[in-house]
């Protein structure tokens, strides 16, 4: 997990440890909103990826977090939370792309297809 984190800290210009609670967040957006068979399938591919969707999930995101939560989740939902803890639209674009990379090349193509296609919203983002 620390490879991805670094990877996306990387591409993004951010710290390790904003890093780490966007690949979080996004990861449990995706076993919430997301194929359960093949997310999983991606959680397993990636050790330490429940651990952080835990670590993410426990902060709260300041002002944007709570509109996040007022739009009731989905993917909009997902960007206000990103916004909240401090990346910009370039970054969370970025984080998102880097996230799916990595799950390709880890959980595979037909896995990583299937979350992005049966997730609303997704595909437009990555």
């Amino acid at each position: 997990m620390e490879d991805l984190i670094t990877r996306v800290a990387g591409a993004a210009g951010i710290d390790n440890g904003l890093a780490s609670k966007a690949v979080g967040l996004i990861l449990g957006f995706l076993q919430k909103e997301g194929p359960a068979e093949p997310v999983q399938q991606m959680l397993a591919a990636l050790p330490g990826s429940t651990e952080l969707i835990d670590q993410a999930s426990g902060g709260g995101g300041g002002l944007m977090g709570m509109v996040g939560g007022m739009m009731g989740g989905g993917i909009m939902g997902l960007g206000a939370n990103l916004m909240g803890a401090g990346l910009d639209m370039g970054q969370i674009s970025t984080v998102g792309k880097e996230l799916v990379a990595f799950g390709r090349e880890h959980a595979g193509e037909d896995v990583m297809g299937q979350i992005v296609g049966g997730t609303p919203g997704l595909s437009q983002f990555v």
